[in-house]
């Protein structure tokens, strides 16, 4: 693992984001909640079933502006089967999975 470039990361919300350059970490700093992934990077598949998973930045996909992450390419799949049902559940269940990863 190399060093970590300073100049290409930002603290914000309590997490640590790497860009792959200054100027993306730049417009980052500027509107942060632009460029932040949905449900706290959680995976946005596993939070429309009420469920907390990790997500992961090689599983996403961007609607309507908004960045969502999933946990493995197989979630993806099912994610994309239905992006419309399933943000909707998302939104709906969003404040549950929030209480149950507070409560960790």
């Amino acid at each position: 693992m190399g060093v970590l470039d300073y100049s290409r990361t930002a603290d914000w919300n309590g997490a640590t984001w790497r860009f792959a350059s200054a100027a993306n970490r730049d417009r980052f700093v500027a509107a942060p909640q632009d460029y932040a992934p949905a449900y706290g990077g959680y995976c946005a598949y596993a939070v429309s079933h009420d469920l907390v998973a990790e997500g992961d930045g090689e599983r996403w996909k961007i609607v309507d502006g908004k960045l969502y992450l999933n946990n493995n390419w197989a979630v993806h799949k099912l994610w994309q089967n239905d992006v419309s049902g399933n943000l909707g559940a998302s939104e709906k269940h969003w404040p549950s999975v929030a209480r149950k990863i507070k409560a960790r």
